[in-house]
């Protein structure tokens, strides 16, 4: 059982240095390039593959389908 307080603690304090070290590195201009590049990387993909998109509607529809047939209501009048 002492080994699971080890662990939890090491993680914690993973947790906090690593947060630590990622305000820091954020604000450098190595950290502001390599946070450019994967929110470019991560919205090339969501794109490709249609992903947040595709969430997004399912948990709409999965919240608010009174709103989501006066949606369609609406759009078949327009159209």
């Amino acid at each position: 059982m002492p080994w699971l307080v080890v662990l939890a603690l090491k993680s914690i304090l993973g947790s906090i240095i690593g947060s630590s070290f990622y305000k820091w590195f954020e604000k450098t201009k190595f950290g502001i390039w390599f946070q450019q590049y994967v929110d470019n990387s991560l919205q090339y993909i969501a794109n490709k593959y249609d992903i947040q998109l595709a969430k997004k509607d399912a948990k709409f529809r999965k919240q608010y389908p009174l709103i989501l047939a006066r949606i369609e209501e609406l759009e078949k009048k327009v159209k």
